[in-house]
């Protein structure tokens, strides 16, 4: 299997071409990534004013800790900023929605955007954040790699075979198993627009190189080491649910 490509990097290489109603036929999703550091230094300062909304800012400005809300806008930023250019809008124009919730129908499903065909998500840990764009619901999911002492307690919430593929390697080689797993499920998890709300334990995506599907959901980890300086000590993934109808 080929292996995916790195992300392209926002503010490094061009913004994508507007896919104008569609996606394009047969089209494949596209990742981008952000490192809030570099991203936050070259924002003008009045920047968010002008682009988030009114409940972005708010949210922005209730962060206890300065770096989470600098990462929060700087997530919020780059998102409008690469929706704009999909979608052939200025980048405080973007029509934000949530898709109903598949659990109990209420509006905190996936983000969507309104009046278009075009599916997003977006994930953010440390310095990095991970965007994916698809013409199909596409869940993302960046983290940073543990210590045993954290993997070994996180794992218990794993599948059952998951947590014997753990147990069963090295104290060394645990971390990025984990995060391989872990990644995964949470790309799924948001895909489905549940997110942690549905049991990470039902479904088995594997710790292995080679990621298991889920029904009609592709896995595909993302190398986002090689996509920016400091990308190293993270693992990433994706979910993409398959356009065809014998999956």
């Amino acid at each position: 299997m080929t292996p995916p490509p790195a992300p392209r990097v926002l503010g490094r290489e061009p913004l994508p071409a507007a896919v104008a109603d569609a996606w394009p036929q047969g089209g494949e999703p596209e990742t981008w990534l952000l490192s809030v550091s570099r991203y936050t230094a070259a924002m003008d300062t009045g920047a968010p004013g002008k682009t988030l909304d009114a409940e972005e800012r708010e949210r922005a400005a209730k962060f206890l800790r300065a770096e989470d809300g600098e990462r929060y806008t700087a997530a919020h930023m780059g998102l409008r900023e690469l929706l704009g250019a999909y979608l052939g809008l200025a980048p405080s124009d973007v029509p934000f929605t949530r898709e109903p919730c598949p659990g109990c129908g209420g509006p905190h499903g996936r983000p969507a955007v309104s009046g278009t065909p075009l599916h997003f998500n977006m994930s953010h840990a440390g310095d990095l954040v991970l965007f994916a764009f698809a013409g199909t619901p596409v869940g993302v999911d960046v983290e940073k790699l543990q210590p045993v002492s954290v993997v070994d307690q996180v794992a218990e919430s794993l599948h059952p075979r998951e947590r014997a593929e753990l147990s069963a390697l090295s104290q060394a080689d645990r971390p990025a198993a984990f995060a391989r797993c872990w990644t995964r499920k949470e790309a799924y998890l948001k895909g489905l627009g549940t997110g942690l709300s549905r049991d990470p334990a039902v479904n088995y995506v594997g710790t292995g190189l080679t990621p298991v599907p889920v029904g009609p959901w592709t896995m595909t980890d993302i190398p986002v080491d090689e996509g920016i300086s400091g990308g190293a000590g993270y693992a990433a993934a994706m979910a993409l649910l398959s356009s065809s109808p014998h999956v």
